[in-house]
């Protein structure tokens, strides 16, 4: 890196209109904290944007002094790609607006903005788009990886309805991409994370969906999960789209609606939602309660924000993470063995594994129709190693390692690639599939001497 001299650091404060923080400044280690304890990083400087013009101003600097750069929204990345060490962190989290339209159902949403921002907005009207399960996610980077969540199958992933984006690219230029304005651009901006720009504003359709809706948990002992997972394979094939039903298998944590004795034992969860009617809703789940003797269930109508909140105690930020995950055409009888093994020598209390069902929508939409390729996966499973200590990191690693190359027999083409960790850039090609070529073209037009490299990089070669 070039050294930044003072007088450099100084012009670039008067020319911006946010905050800029340097170590040693109050708030410096509280911004540069991500959510995956395991990063733990020190910029040379953290840009605070608050309009897009500091984000130009920003990128302007970042290539004057050939600065490392990487890119704040909500700090949630499991590769802890927002921070980087001795460079330039470019953070957007205070760039919070979200303005909802009724009338046409769509909604501008900032980059700082968190699920939970753009829930709370978008349902002051009864509306909603297709977003992740963690309510202190960043919109920003969900959606350029792709998203998907508890009503992709219903309404497709998050790029699916993403209308439109203002960028600051490369070259310091804030330009509109669309489907008929800089095409190329976004079609590289739903699914190719951050490697073509700066979204500064989303825009995004809208649906109708809620206030409440029906949502819940059924928990059942882990000695039946053979059962539970074999039927939960065969369900999940000829759900209708309104329907989504999720499995988590961990240890338990300490439910209200879970006997005592269960508290700290292997369990497998159902997790569903219903979008529409949740009479009807009720009918459809009735199966589900007879693929074994549950432990409890906790089933009711109930706003959509609070689902949308229901799994944050699990994923607070200040512990350790690592994930590792495949996509799935099916659940075979392989796949279900192995996480029968494995969920049955978790290494920390935290650790759990989980398969979200997609298909539905997000399978309607041509591979190669953005840069997000994977749309035979109809299941994706999350390897979710979390624990407290460094001195568990060789075990629990070493745990979803194995697991990952256990199940990685049946596996379907392509990755999720808001889900791959730093150690897995050997992956990025296998990620995106039929895309990546065209990509590796796009980012040499937009991106050619790669400034945007923290992330799932596409090299410009």
């Amino acid at each position: 890196m070039i050294p930044i001299h003072k007088e450099d650091i100084d012009e670039f404060k008067a020319h911006f209109r946010g905050n800029v923080l340097l170590p040693g400044d109050v708030g410096y280690d509280q911004v540069r904290q991500i959510w995956n304890a395991m990063i733990d990083r020190r910029p040379a400087l953290i840009a605070r944007c608050a309009s897009p013009d500091d984000v130009v101003q920003a990128v302007g600097f970042a290539r004057k002094h050939n600065l490392l750069t990487s890119i704040r929204g909500g700090g949630h990345n499991i590769a802890g790609n927002a921070v980087c060490e001795d460079g330039l962190m470019i953070d957007l989290s205070l760039m919070k607006s979200v303005v909802v339209d009724p009338v046409s159902r769509r909604a501008s949403v900032e980059p700082g903005c968190t699920l939970a921002d753009f829930d709370a907005a978008a349902q002051l009207h009864g509306l909603a788009t297709p977003l992740g399960i963690n309510s202190t996610t960043g919109v920003a980077g969900l959606t350029l990886g792709g998203g998907f969540g508890w009503l992709s199958r219903k309404y497709g992933m998050t790029i699916d309805n993403l209308l439109s984006a203002d960028v600051v690219t490369a070259d310091g230029r804030l330009v509109h991409a669309s489907e008929t304005e800089n095409e190329d651009l976004f079609w590289g901006l739903r699914g190719g994370g951050g490697n073509f720009g700066i979204v500064t504003n989303f825009e995004f359709q809208l649906h109708p969906v809620g206030p409440d809706m029906l949502s819940g948990l059924i928990v059942f002992p882990f000695d039946e999960a053979k059962s539970v997972l074999t039927q939960f394979a065969r369900f999940t094939e000829a759900m209708p789209d309104e329907l989504n039903v999720w499995m988590v298998t961990r240890k338990a944590p300490p439910l209200p609606f879970l006997p005592a004795e269960v508290h700290g034992k292997e369990i497998v969860a159902l997790a569903l939602c219903y979008v529409g009617d949740p009479a009807e809703g009720g009918k459809l789940i009735e199966p589900l309660r007879g693929f074994g003797t549950a432990h409890g269930e906790h089933i009711g109508v109930q706003p959509y924000t609070a689902w949308q909140r229901a799994f944050d105690p699990l994923l607070t930020p200040g512990v350790r993470n690592y994930w590792k995950s495949h996509n799935f055409t099916q659940i075979s009888d392989g796949v279900i063995e192995a996480i029968i093994a494995y969920a049955g020598a978790l290494p920390s209390p935290q650790t759990e594994i989980f398969i979200g069902t997609i298909g539905g929508q997000t399978a309607r939409v041509a591979p190669e129709a953005m840069a997000y390729s994977s749309r035979d996966a109809k299941y994706v499973m999350n390897v979710h190693g979390r624990w407290e200590s460094a001195a568990e990191d060789d075990r629990c690693i070493g745990w979803s390692r194995e697991f990952f190359a256990k199940t990685q027999p049946y596996a379907s083409s392509g990755a999720y690639i808001n889900f791959l960790t730093q150690d897995e850039s050997q992956r990025i090609s296998f990620a995106y599939g039929a895309t990546f070529n065209r990509l590796v073209e796009l980012k040499k037009k937009y991106d050619p001497t790669n400034l945007f490299r923290m992330n799932q990089n596409i090299k410009p070669v």
